[in-house]
C-alpha cells in the first residue's frame, strides 16, 4: 500500500509539475510533449530577435551565431546581429521573455509563432498565432498595460 501511495504521489507531481515551479523567464517552449509544451532551452524557437528590427521580418537563427542570456540560448542569422544583441540585449529581446504577448495579457504563458509579431515604441511583441495577433492589434496599449501587470506573477505561478 505504501508503494502505491508513493507511485500515485510521484505521478501527481509529474502531472502538475509545470504549475508547481516557476516558469523560465525566457520563452523556450518548442513542442508539445506528454505533459504539455516542453522547454528546449532555445529562445523564441531559434529565431533571430535582432532581425525583426533590422530586416523587418522573422529570420531563423543559426547555431554558430549564438549566445547565452537570461537562462536561454539565443540564435542569430549572422555575426553582426549577434554582436548587436550582446551589446544591448534588453533593446532587442522581445517583451515578456518572448512569450505570447496577448497570452500574457490574458493570464497565460504560451508559445509563439515567429511570424506573428509587432514592434511598437522600439519593443518587440510576439504572439501565438494569426488570430491572436489580430486580437492583440485591436487594443495594443490596453493589452500591454495588463501584460505588464501580470508577467512577473505568471512567471512565479507557472
Amino acid at each position: 500500500m505504501h508503494l502505491i501511495k508513493i507511485l500515485f504521489t510521484t505521478f501527481f507531481l509529474m502531472m502538475v509539475g509545470q504549475s508547481a515551479f516557476a516558469a523560465p523567464p525566457i520563452n523556450t517552449l518548442e513542442r508539445e510533449g506528454l505533459f504539455g509544451y516542453e522547454h528546449n532551452g532555445i529562445a523564441i524557437r531559434g529565431y533571430d530577435t535582432v532581425a525583426y528590427f533590422t530586416q523587418g521580418k522573422p529570420v531563423e537563427g543559426r547555431k554558430q551565431y549564438s549566445t547565452e542570456w537570461s537562462g536561454a540560448t539565443w540564435n542569430f542569422a549572422n555575426q553582426e546581429h549577434l554582436d548587436l544583441f550582446i551589446a544591448e540585449p534588453e533593446k532587442y529581446a522581445p517583451q515578456y521573455g518572448g512569450y505570447c504577448a496577448y497570452g500574457v495579457a490574458m493570464g497565460s504563458l504560451v508559445k509563439i509563432e515567429p511570424d506573428q509579431w509587432t514592434i511598437l515604441d522600439d519593443k518587440l511583441y510576439l504572439n501565438y498565432n494569426a488570430k491572436l495577433n489580430k486580437a492583440w492589434k485591436k487594443d495594443i496599449p490596453g493589452y500591454i498595460k495588463t501584460a505588464d501587470e501580470l508577467f512577473a506573477k505568471l512567471l512565479n505561478e507557472e
